[in-house]
């Protein structure tokens, strides 16, 4: 169907029309996927992904549970416009952090408690929210079918949490109905912000061996802690002076959208997205204090701006390594940093749309975080993330707002 302008308009308006007057089902979908526990470990999605299957089944979708080890069930739903044409894919991840200790939640994490305009419960924003959105749009739009063409291929997976090789990574492996010409991700964030890029992280485990000895007799062991220690400082000093080169088209957009972004993320996190940052996340070593230890090893996060990439980082890592005896690292993993075409065609369009929902203009920048939006990245699939902000994400109480919802 070929329509001008007047006519893309009326239509528009209709759909707006419609996700207006039926603006609490997404609600009351998001409330439905809360009170199913698909905490990870053990990324149990079984029943969540059959009870997404019969929501989309009533629009007429084509229905999939591709599984790669049980009990991770993944869901692919699809369906068709009026004709050929491109293909939209809406990507999320079902599972979950752990809820932790329910007493230390006001609430029930699994009851979908709402009061005070907010919607309770473990994984509301990271991200049965976005998953909800994604739920609700693909079914306002099957009604609408008749007015657009191509596909909408709805992917949601469990196992990201724990990297995505059951999920995201198997799917687009199997499926190729699931690659698609570009995807949007609720994941946690902001509608305000759209991100278009993330870090990539590169985790290592530094490990010192020393020789043990008394803690009296200190001379006669080999500290394998101070030589930890040592190679820690000098490990984040050098990669604090390794040159990042930064596209400018991708610089311009980060400073731009520094001002909105970091309301809601915090502030520094444009200079964090800018840099290579370093954190040393766990040290373990020693047995007593009188001991000298023979053994110690840190555990560290190293996360990757565009414009560096993991070999280079790794040289620096191996440089260090190398010039303290008894120190050597292993990779515990690795993602390159990676971003879409700031200038692709979805963006300026997700931006109307922003505007046209909640009055104001998203701005457009990278996110620090890591997601499954960079397997489709690795494709050449353009991606981007626009999800909604996250309170208490991980913590007890975790939340999002019913409105912004």
């Amino acid at each position: 169907m070929i329509v001008n302008e007047m006519d893309l308009q009326e239509i528009r308006s209709k759909v707006m029309l419609e996700m207006n007057q039926r603006e609490n089902e997404v609600v009351d979908i998001c409330s439905a996927l809360l009170k199913i526990p698909t905490e990870n470990p053990p990324s149990d999605t079984r029943e969540i992904a059959l009870l997404i299957g019969e929501m989309v089944k009533k629009v007429g979708a084509e229905v999939f549970y591709p599984t790669m080890e049980e009990p991770i069930v993944n869901v692919v739903a699809k369906i068709k416009g009026n004709g050929p044409g491109k293909s939209l894919i809406f990507n999320g991840h079902l599972d979950t952090f752990p809820a932790g200790n329910h007493a230390d939640w006001s609430v029930d994490p699994f009851a979908a408690v709402q009061k005070d305009g907010r919607l309770y419960g473990r994984g509301a924003s990271d991200m049965k929210g976005g998953v909800a959105s994604s739920i609700f749009a693909f079914l306002l739009l099957a009604e609408f079918r008749d007015y657009w063409s191509g596909e909408i291929v709805l992917v949601l997976v469990g196992d990201e949490e724990s990297g995505g090789k059951r999920g995201t990574e198997f799917i687009l492996e199997t499926i190729p109905d699931a690659i698609g010409d570009v995807m949007i991700k609720g994941d946690a964030g902001s509608p305000m912000v759209l991100r278009f890029g993330e870090k990539g992280p590169f985790w290592i485990e530094l490990v010192a061996e020393g020789v043990a000895a008394h803690g009296a007799h200190l001379y006669r062991g080999d500290n394998a802690i101070e030589k930890l220690i040592v190679g820690m400082m000098k490990l984040k000093e050098r990669i604090d002076m390794i040159p990042v080169e930064t596209p400018e088209s991708i610089l311009q957009a980060i400073v731009n959208a520094g001002g909105v972004s970091e309301q809601y993320s915090g502030k520094g996190e444009t200079e964090a997205i800018q840099k290579i940052t370093v954190n040393f996340g766990v040290i373990e070593g020693g047995i007593a204090p009188n001991l000298v230890p023979a053994l110690a090893k840190a555990k560290v996060d190293i996360r990757l701006p565009v414009g560096v990439t993991s070999s280079e980082v790794e040289q620096v890592v191996k440089e260090v390594v190398d010039s303290i005896d008894g120190l050597s690292y292993s990779v515990l993993q690795k993602y390159e940093a990676n971003c879409s075409d700031v200038n692709h065609e979805i963006f300026p369009l997700i931006s109307a749309s922003g505007f046209d929902v909640m009055g104001e203009t998203p701005v457009l920048t990278i996110r620090v975080g890591a997601s499954d939006a960079r397997m489709y990245r690795e494709r050449g699939i353009p991606a981007v993330n626009c999800g909604l902000t996250p309170y208490n994400m991980g913590g007890p109480d975790e939340y999002i707002e019913v409105a912004e919802l």
